[in-house]
């Protein structure tokens, strides 16, 4: 169905071939629980080149695609990234 792998793309052919409303954009947020936010299609105010720009009620949101963890259309998922845990810290005595 969707022939790119890149999230930019995917969003691009899915805002020309399909409605944007249908799809679910999951995001790393830092602060958010479990550092994770989702967000409806319906908020994407622009697809930039680098960024996602999600229109918010104070300020709009600049995701970049980096963070885009998941891509959902139509309850199908049709992006995902795996997340690689960070490394354990070793502690250092200074």
């Amino acid at each position: 169905m969707f022939r790119s792998k890149h999230p930019r793309d995917i969003f691009n052919e899915i805002k020309w071939r399909f409605d944007l409303s249908k799809c679910m954009i999951y995001y790393i947020h830092r602060g958010a629980p479990g550092d994770l936010k989702v967000v409806n299609g319906s908020m994407i105010k622009s697809i930039g080149k680098s960024f996602l720009v999600l229109q918010g009620i104070v300020e709009d949101a600049y995701i970049p695609y980096h963070r885009i963890t998941r891509i959902e259309f139509n309850n199908h998922t049709i992006f995902q990234r795996i997340i690689r845990p960070l490394p354990k810290r070793k502690n250092i005595r200074i």
